[in-house]
């Protein structure tokens, strides 16, 4: 029964992630969570080439003990680019993050680059955090151009003349799956991630940038809604089992009366 009780637990944490998944299966930037399972101890009842006989040796026996979930893990494909035309958008083509300065003064990464400008100039995210480093754009601005390799450029007065103000700055990390996420399309460093390098767009395996477009969520509803059924089956699978070792224990019970 505990066994089972194990599988339940693992199947419903799985089901979590499908769940989330879909639900953010709009939202820009958003990596798909993947749910990692591994197998408890193992009650050896004999060990493997233990002696048998005289002349043998046995396979041995070693039962399990169950599942439990060993963590999740961001899956950090290239969700599909999607063109919005608006000149702040962003989206980066390959590795990398734009950074943000976060309110405990700390920086965050994201994919999600729906830019804004606040009340004084700057760029921001969607959630109002400045970019990193921090790029103002002068009032007088008619046009914002973004290069390929991040160069921020406006056009001003009639001759539209470009001027360069800014210049973006991307992050990538070792093993981008060991980043806390935060929400709010938000990542955090942490120790499995290891330490971000930063470059320019298109310098040193890092992407570029496409103006005008948006990287969607990697999350295919059709593969999920997959996962979601055989999560489900797995789970009535079990349902099953626990029931019938509680029958068998019911009937050993009245069995000893």
């Amino acid at each position: 029964m505990w066994i089972s009780k194990t599988g339940i637990q693992a199947q419903d944490a799985k089901l979590q992630a499908i769940a989330n998944n879909l639900a953010n299966v709009n939202t820009v930037g958003f990596k798909r969570d993947r749910a990692v399972f591994e197998d408890m101890f193992y009650r050896a009842e004999r060990q493997p080439g233990a002696q048998v006989s005289d002349n043998a040796t046995g396979p041995g026996v070693q039962l399990g003990n169950g599942t439990r979930i060993a963590g999740t893990q961001k899956v950090f494909t290239t969700g599909a680019l999607q063109e919005t035309g608006q000149p702040l958008d962003v989206a980066i083509v390959g590795n990398g993050f734009l950074q943000v300065e976060m309110p405990n003064g700390e920086v965050g990464y994201t994919r999600a680059g729906q830019l804004r400008l606040n009340d004084q100039g700057r760029l921001t995210n969607a959630q109002g955090l400045p970019l990193v480093p921090g790029i103002d754009i002068p009032p007088e601005a008619v046009g914002i151009t973004i290069s390929e390799n991040g160069m921020v450029s406006v056009s001003t007065g009639a001759g539209k003349t470009l001027a360069e103000v800014g210049q973006l700055q991307l992050a990538q990390f070792v093993n981008p799956a060991g980043l806390l996420a935060l929400g709010g399309n938000l990542y955090a460093e942490t120790v499995a991630s290891g330490a971000p390098t930063e470059s320019e767009p298109g310098q040193n395996g890092i992407g570029t940038i496409k103006q005008g477009a948006l990287e969607g969520s990697n999350v295919l509803a059709v593969e999920e809604m997959v996962e979601m059924i055989a999560a489900q089956r797995t789970y009535e699978m079990n349902t099953k089992v626990l029931s019938a070792a509680d029958n068998m224990m019911q009937y050993l019970s009245q069995a000893a009366r």
